[in-house]
């Protein structure tokens, strides 16, 4: 019983010993990558004249045609 909770205790210090002894091995400084022409990205109408269009169309929907479906009394 003994040998496993001295076995358990040495897993656990290995475990966060490696992460300690990685982070060490590490180089100190880090840089950042360039981002003078990383992408070439463009404004663009087609996707916000689709989201108007799309949001048009789902508040038409929602609005119209609601008496349809109201109950009639006898």
């Amino acid at each position: 019983m003994k040998m496993k909770k001295v076995l358990a205790g040495l897993l656990a210090t290995s475990l966060v010993g490696t992460s300690v002894v990685a982070q060490a091995a590490a180089p100190a400084a880090r840089t950042g990558a360039p981002v003078a022409d990383a992408e070439n990205i463009q404004g663009g109408w087609f996707l916000p004249a689709l989201a108007i269009i799309a949001i048009i169309l789902g508040i038409l929907a929602i609005t119209s045609g609601g008496d349809d479906d109201l109950p009639t009394s006898p």
